[in-house]
């Protein structure tokens, strides 16, 4: 405890890394003050049916993601994920379309470029979103006896305010990166999640001694298996394969350089949450394909696609991570690059030779390693599931692995992992007693 109270003044201490967590702070709560304030013209106090609607399948993740702006019909209801979705759409064209793959190229200035289409792409996604939540609004307020104000003045200005929300959310992600700790769009996907979290475990608490039975002895044992599952992901966030590496001798004078053994730590899961992002992106289609499509067979196969418990949805999600999982750790990590940085590094690995040779080794060792990686983060990604069959409450039973818990690990490794960073570039003693805080060091976050 005294050391948790010396760290926090080291931190208080320095003037850099506390004016960040006070910009980060003062974002934060700018983003959730957002959350509560309701699209002019609708009556929050109808808005039951769509909290009800929204309280289970795959809605309430989105609601989730949103911190619960989604369900409050609020002007930042759409959230980040338009932004995520966009960006993955540009991912896919930077490994298919050749223009996007010279940008990819062109370094800083090629990632501006693609920053900017990426913002484009976005607007008109929530072009189509905005409409389409509208119309889902309408028929939920309809069901509490209420009703959305007629004609195409409300139905423009509200998409207006529904895309210029999301903006502003994706501008303050942007800002708590440059300005605050952390990545900016992960954080504030993480603040929506806690934000769901005490709520969760009063409900929780409330069903065990009344609804479904099982006491507090029932409760206790989820919270012990809610800290197993918490634990076996910060394993997979943190594992790594070392591979060694000799680095020849030279002598530069009357000094030796090289001559000694180090080794490149390649990550069970380099992708990161990524994967999890983009396969949940990909499930958030057949809201918009039911929002517009009057097909009852249409809706009802994209229908068993939007129960988040049910077979085909968490079938689908897992092969999807495992897909994602290769795809991401592919353009994230290049082993041919990582060769030819040995070699003019004169750093070889025992055993291989150098240059080629080297990079196949290095893609080899990357696949055998992805794909219990890739099969485990999908395990994870679905446990919720699980547990809703063993009757938790719905809200609660989202921490128990999927995204959630994944990007509440991830970011808050890497939070942590900044953090500490500061503390040693100016002599402090860090987070933890032994060893640093491993977090993504490839760069790879939350988004």
């Amino acid at each position: 405890m005294n050391k948790l109270i010396e760290t926090l003044k080291n931190i208080w201490k320095i003037e850099d890394l506390r004016n960040r967590l006070l910009t980060t702070l003062l974002f934060v709560m700018i983003y959730r003050f957002g959350s509560y304030v309701v699209l002019p013209g609708i009556d929050a106090g109808a808005l039951t049916a769509l909290k009800a609607q929204t309280s289970g399948g795959l809605l309430a993740l989105l609601d989730m993601f949103s911190g619960g702006a989604f369900a409050n019909a609020s002007i930042f209801a759409l959230g980040i994920m338009p932004y995520i979705s966009a960006s993955i759409v540009i991912q896919l064209l930077t490994i298919a379309v050749p223009y996007f793959q010279k940008m990819q190229r062109e370094g800083e200035s090629g990632r501006r470029k693609m920053n900017q289409i990426t913002r484009y792409l976005t607007v008109g996604i929530l072009l189509l979103q905005g409409p389409s939540y509208l119309i889902n609004l309408s028929v939920q307020l309809r069901q509490a006896g209420s009703a959305l104000p007629s004609g195409f003045f409300f139905q423009a200005t509200s998409t207006i305010i529904l895309c210029a929300g999301s903006m502003f959310v994706m501008w303050l992600g942007e800002r708590i990166t440059d300005r605050g700790i952390g990545n900016g769009i992960s954080f504030i996907i993480l603040v929506g999640i806690i934000a769901r979290l005490p709520q969760a475990i009063v409900r929780e608490f409330a069903s065990r001694l009344t609804d479904v039975g099982g006491g507090l002895i029932m409760f206790i044992i989820e919270i012990l298996f809610l800290l197993l599952v918490i634990g076996a992901s910060i394993m997979l966030v943190q594992g790594t394969r070392k591979v060694p590496v000799q680095y020849a001798k030279r002598v530069v004078g009357n000094k030796q350089y090289g001559g000694v053994r180090q080794y490149i730590p390649l990550k069970i899961n380099a992708a990161g949450v990524m994967p999890i992002i983009f396969a949940q992106a990909i499930m958030f289609i057949p809201i918009t394909i039911v929002g517009f499509s009057k097909s009852e067979s249409m809706q009802g196969f994209v229908g068993a696609f939007m129960d988040n418990t049910g077979f085909w949805y968490n079938f689908v999600f897992a092969i999807l991570i495992i897909l994602f999982t290769y795809f991401y750790t592919a353009i994230t990590i290049n082993p041919t690059q990582m060769a030819e940085e040995m070699k003019r590094n004169n750093g070889f690995i025992p055993g291989v030779k150098p240059g080629k040779k080297t990079a196949e080794y290095l893609d080899m060792i990357m696949s055998r390693i992805t794909l219990p990686g890739s099969i485990f983060l999908a395990i994870i990604a679905i446990m919720p599931a699980f547990a809703s069959i063993f009757g938790v409450n719905h809200a609660f039973a989202q921490f128990f692995g999927g995204t959630s818990l994944l990007i509440l690990v991830g970011v808050t490794l890497d939070t942590l992992q900044q953090i500490e960073s500061h503390l040693l570039m100016r002599h402090y003693d860090g987070l933890l007693k032994s060893g640093r805080i491993k977090g993504r060091t490839s760069g790879v976050s939350a988004y």
